[in-house]
């Protein structure tokens, strides 16, 4: 079963929106044993649209589109739609009915008419109705094929997606069950980790496919098959990792399919262990604290973060001796160590972890090098650093600072596992 997502709106072709919505539908049809045959995005033109909708008809059996529902009069897909079905709008008042509801509990607003004009739907289509918004979805059963119209709205989109469409989805087709399983590796380049487990990888089974997914100093590695015995899929999956993980078992931390990033696995790990976490931030600029901030529940374990990013800040703020940075540099083992160990008492936490670095493009207050990193690590029972040269690409360098931190703390939490 092949789907094709359409993405629709001027607004992604010119960079002002990122497109964040065929990544979400791909992931949910994927669940659902649906593959993504091709994502396209197009601008909001009568023509182009129509043009894309002919050509999707013969590429895939399942075509979604997004955007361009909206009351404004650039909003032109609903009356394309209904042309490329050689239908007319009709105003569907179930739908007019939660407009109204919807207005009348969030709006003071008086409503407009071109707001109940959202009502008007294709003839020949099924609405699907909109909680969170008043654009609804549209269903269309063209002999065996299926479109899907959704709002460009992501919460929009998303609600419909889940208590609309992959509902009716999972009544219509039968779909075969898609598999993965996703390995965090930390430590080990993409070359390394190929040419460590070039063996298992060989001798993996035909219908297996296996797929490395780097990303600024760790590696997912997503292993995937797909048929209609699930329970026969995931032993046979689980079987092939039980295999590898030997090979990389210094550098594995967990699965993403279960336990999610790097920073949900500390996360957890902290919190079973009854355990908190500190951060001093100086090039990494609060990139750090927000892998984790980012997620709900952070407070059980996390107990607090400074960003020191001048000279005198991390003297005033963290208390970082005048005298070490005048002998070692402010991008510095010492530096970096003093940082983690004053935030670790400042925050009274069981983990400290601490950047500074040159990031770039200039050198600042240090001689060392665009590019340097050092981290540390500190805890009740001591404190160590290791310096990184990550490059002379400054975002590049903040990220991989970020995931050279996080696996520094993966290490030193799972110690004694």
């Amino acid at each position: 079963m092949q789907a094709e997502i359409i993405t629709i709106g001027d607004e992604l072709l010119i960079g002002q929106v990122i497109d964040t919505n065929s990544a979400f539908i791909a992931k949910q049809l994927n669940k659902i044993g649906v593959s993504i045959y091709q994502v396209t995005s197009i601008q909001d033109d009568r023509e182009h649209i129509l043009k894309t909708l002919y050509e999707a008809e013969e590429r895939a059996d399942i075509i979604i589109l997004t955007g361009g529902l909206g009351p404004t009069k650039d909003d032109i897909t609903k009356k394309t739609i209904a042309e490329y079905f050689n239908d007319t709008l009709v105003r569907d008042t179930v739908v007019l009915e939660n407009i109204e509801r919807l207005w009348k509990r969030h709006i003071s607003d008086k409503i407009l008419q071109v707001n109940k004009d959202q009502s008007l739907v294709p003839s020949k289509s099924i609405p699907l109705m909109n909680k969170m918004g008043t654009a609804p979805g549209m269903w269309f059963d063209k002999e065996d094929k299926t479109f899907i119209s959704l709002p460009g709205v992501p919460y929009e989109m998303e609600s419909l997606m889940k208590n609309e469409v992959l509902p009716k989805l999972k009544e219509k087709y039968n779909c075969p069950y898609i598999i993965h399983k996703t390995m965090l590796v930390y430590g080990l380049g993409e070359s390394a980790l190929a040419q460590r487990i070039e063996s298992w990888e060989d001798a993996l089974p035909s219908d297996m496919r296996l797929a490395y997914l780097p990303n600024l100093g760790k590696m997912r590695l997503r292993l995937s098959t797909k048929g209609f015995h699930e329970a026969e899929l995931k032993k046979r999956v689980d079987a092939e990792i039980d295999k590898v993980l030997p090979l990389i078992k210094n550098e594995f931390f967990g699965f993403e399919d279960e336990e999610g990033s790097a920073e949900i696995i500390i996360a957890k790990r902290l919190t079973k262990l009854g355990m908190t976490l500190a951060i001093a931030e100086s090039c990494t600029g609060g990139n750090l604290a927000e892998q984790f901030t980012k997620h709900s529940g952070a407070s059980a374990y996390f107990n607090g973060g400074v960003v020191t990013y001048s000279t005198e800040s991390k003297i005033n703020v963290l208390g970082v001796s005048p005298d070490i940075i005048k002998t070692h540099s402010v991008v510095s083992h010492q530096v970096a160590e003093a940082m983690a160990c004053n935030a670790l008492r400042l925050f009274n936490s069981d983990f400290a972890v601490a950047t500074t670095g040159n990031a770039g493009p200039t050198k600042g207050e240090s001689d060392e090098e665009i590019g340097t990193v050092f981290i540390a690590i500190a805890t009740k029972h001591g404190v160590y650093s290791e310096k990184f040269s990550l490059g002379n690409h400054r975002i590049k360098v903040i990220n991989r600072g970020v995931n050279k931190a996080l696996e520094m703390l993966l290490k030193e939490i799972f110690k004694n596992r």
